[in-house]
C-alpha cells in the first residue's frame, strides 16, 4: 500500500471517529490497532502496539504532568485566585476598560498558577461577569477578556499541554516551559493594548466609575498578604527550572507540594477541597496518558509505513520557500482547532511536522512554541473552541452564543500579531532559553 494511502486512511478514519463523539483516546487506540494489524503481521502487530504504549508512558518526562495538574486543581478549587483579584484591583487606577484591564492582569497571573483554561475561565467567569454586568460593561467587554485570560493558561507555563507537546515533539521540558512565558507575556500585553485602546476611543463600551482610593500602606500589606505567597509557588516551578537547581519533574512536585501548604495557610484546605482536587486531577490525567499512549503508537505506524520519511521527501523536493511550509503547517494547527480539541491537534501534527521540522532547520522549541499559540487559537474559534462554551456556562442567560463569538474575535487577531512577531522575531521565545 502507498504510503500517502496509509497516511490518508490514517487521519481521515482519526478525524471521522472524532466527528462521531468517539473518545479521543479510544480513537487513536482503535485506529492504530487496526493499522498494526494489517501492516505488522496481524496479531503479532498487537505485541508491537504494547510495547509501544510502554514505552510512551514510561518516559521520565511525563511525570511533570500529574503534578502540574494537581497544582492547579488545589488553587483552582481552594479559590485563591480571589485574592490575587483583589491585590490586582487596589493598585488599579481609573483606566479605560478598568475592570476587563483587572480581569486580563488577574487571569494571567493566576494562569502562571493553574495551567488550565477551564479553571482560569470558570472562574473569572463567575467572579468577574456579575460586577461588570453591574456596572454597565458590554457584552464584549465582559466575556472577551475572561476568554482570553483563561486561554493565556496554555501558554504561559506551568502549562500541563506544553508538557505533552514537549513529550510529543522530543524537545526539552524545561527549555519549553522556559521558552513560552515571554511570548506568553507578549499575547497579555496585546490583550491589554487592545483593551485599553478600544475602551479609550469608545467609552460606552466599558463605562468609567468612581474607584475607591486605596492607601499605599494597604496595597502593599495586600501584595505581602496575598501575592507574595503566590509568587513563591510560580518560582518553585520556573524559577527553580530556570536556575537549573530542579528537573521539571521536581519543581512540578515542589509547585504541588506549595499549592497544598498555601491552601492550608489560607485555612482554604478543606477535605472537600482536597477530594475535589485529587479526583480532578486524576480525571484529566488520565485521560491525558491514554491519549498519548495512542499518539506514540500512531507515530510508530507513520514510521514503519514510510509515510514520515516519504512526507519528508515530497516536502524537499517541492519548491516552495521554508518559511511558507511553516505558514502551512502553522495554518493546518489554527484550522483543525476549528473542529478538534487540542490534545487531537498535537497528536494528529506533531509526529507528521516535527520530522519536517528538522530537516528545514527550524529550532524545534521555537516551532514548539509557535503551535503552542496556534492551539490556544483553537479555544477562541468557534464551533469547538473550549472556552467559548465555558463562557457560556458561567454567562448571564441573556449574553448570547453569538456575541460570545464576537467577543472573541479580536484577542484571536491578537494571537495572530503575536505568532507574526515571534516568527519575525525568534529571540521572543528563543532568549530566555538560551540561559538556561
Amino acid at each position: 500500500m502507498d504510503w500517502w494511502v496509509v497516511l490518508l486512511l490514517l487521519i481521515t478514519g482519526l478525524i471521522g471517529l472524532m466527528l462521531t463523539g468517539f473518545p479521543v483516546a479510544f480513537s487513536f487506540l482503535l485506529v492504530v490497532m487496526a493499522a498494526m494489524y494489517f501492516l505488522m503481521g496481524g496479531v503479532s502487530g498487537f505485541d508491537q502496539l504494547t510495547l509501544s504504549i510502554f514505552d510512551s508512558l514510561t518516559k521520565f518526562s511525563m511525570t511533570p504532568i500529574p503534578f502540574f495538574v494537581l497544582m492547579g486543581e488545589v488553587l483552582y478549587q481552594s479559590g485563591l485566585a480571589t485574592r490575587t483579584l483583589n491585590v490586582v484591583s487596589k493598585w488599579m487606577g481609573p483606566i479605560p476598560g478598568r475592570l476587563s484591564v483587572i480581569t486580563l492582569l488577574s487571569g494571567g497571573l493566576f494562569a502562571a498558577l493553574s495551567g488550565s483554561t477551564v479553571a482560569n475561565t470558570a472562574m473569572f467567569g463567575s467572579l468577574m461577569v456579575p460586577e461588570m454586568t453591574k456596572r454597565g460593561y458590554s457584552a464584549e467587554m465582559t466575556v472577551g477578556p475572561i476568554m482570553a485570560s483563561g486561554a493565556l493558561a496554555m501558554v504561559i507555563p506551568p502549562s500541563a499541554l506544553a508538557v505533552i507537546l514537549g513529550s510529543l515533539a522530543e524537545v526539552s521540558i524545561g527549555g519549553l516551559l522556559i521558552a513560552a512565558l515571554v511570548p506568553g507575556l507578549l499575547l497579555l500585553l496585546l490583550f491589554l493594548v487592545y483593551t485599553i485602546v478600544r475602551c479609550w476611543i469608545n467609552p460606552s463600551l466599558a463605562p468609567r466609575y468612581e474607584v475607591e482610593t486605596v492607601e499605599a500602606k494597604e496595597k502593599w500589606i495586600a501584595v505581602v498578604r496575598d501575592l507574595v505567597p503566590m509568587g513563591a509557588i510560580i518560582f518553585l516551578v520556573l524559577g527553580l527550572i530556570f536556575l537549573g537547581v530542579a528537573t521539571p519533574t521536581e519543581a512540578a512536585a515542589l509547585g504541588a507540594l506549595g499549592a497544598f501548604l498555601l491552601a492550608a495557610v489560607f485555612r482554604s484546605l478543606t477535605p472537600t477541597v482536597i477530594k475535589r482536587a485529587i479526583v480532578g486531577s486524576l480525571k484529566v490525567t488520565v485521560m491525558i496518558l491514554a491519549i498519548i499512549a495512542g499518539s506514540g503508537a500512531f507515530s510508530q505506524v507513520l514510521a514503519f509505513s514510510g509515510a514520515s520519511r516519504q512526507l519528508v521527501q515530497l516536502v524537499l523536493s517541492a519548491d516552495i520557500s521554508p518559511m511558507l511550509i511553516l505558514l502551512i503547517m502553522l495554518s493546518a494547527v489554527v484550522i483543525l482547532g476549528f473542529f478538534m480539541e487540542q490534545v487531537s491537534i498535537m497528536m494528529i501534527t506533531i509526529p507528521v511536522f516535527m520530522p519536517i521540522v528538522a530537516v528545514l532547520g527550524f529550532d524545534p522549541i521555537w516551532f514548539a512554541v509557535l503551535v503552542l499559540i496556534c492551539l490556544e487559537i483553537g479555544q477562541l474559534t468557534p464551533p469547538v473552541g473550549l472556552a467559548l462554551f465555558v463562557m457560556k456556562g458561567v454567562a448571564p442567560p441573556s449574553i448570547s452564543m453569538g456575541q460570545i463569538y464576537r467577543a472573541a474575535l479580536p484577542y484571536v487577531a491578537a494571537d495572530v500579531v503575536g505568532v507574526a512577531l515571534i516568527i519575525v522575531f525568534p529571540a521572543i521565545a528563543l532568549w530566555l532559553p538560551g540561559f538556561i
